[in-house]
């Protein structure tokens, strides 16, 4: 049986009275990654506060920060460029909305160019 209230993790409080007391350790959960048919991403144009600059921005991706980083790497590489990938968004330096759009359509997800 592992202990999950144990008081190494908890060193923040000093007592409680309530016998069900359980410590919010703050990490939150990720969400299982959904198949790629049930993803619904967006691909947009992005020129905001990139001092001109366009990045293609691929939105709306569910499922582990691992499977994000995943598929980021795999669009990157494909387009030959940079880019990064945070808070369930990819992004791809230049204007490549067609051919991701593409590759991710024959890769089997949902995908439309807003």
């Amino acid at each position: 049986m592992a202990n999950d209230n144990d008081w190494k993790d908890r060193l923040a409080v000093v007592y409680s009275t309530n016998p069900d007391y359980k410590y919010d350790t703050g990490v939150e959960e990720e969400p299982d990654t959904l198949p790629p048919g049930k993803q619904n991403l967006r691909i947009k144009l992005d020129k905001r506060h990139r001092n001109g600059k366009a990045v293609t921005l691929v939105t709306g991706f569910v499922g582990t920060t691992a499977d994000l980083k995943s598929l980021a790497k795999m669009l990157k590489s494909a387009c030959g460029v940079g880019g990064s990938d945070k808070d369930g968004e990819i992004l791809v330096q230049g204007d490549h909305r067609e051919k991701i759009l593409s590759i991710l359509t024959k890769a089997g997800y949902r995908a439309r160019i807003i």
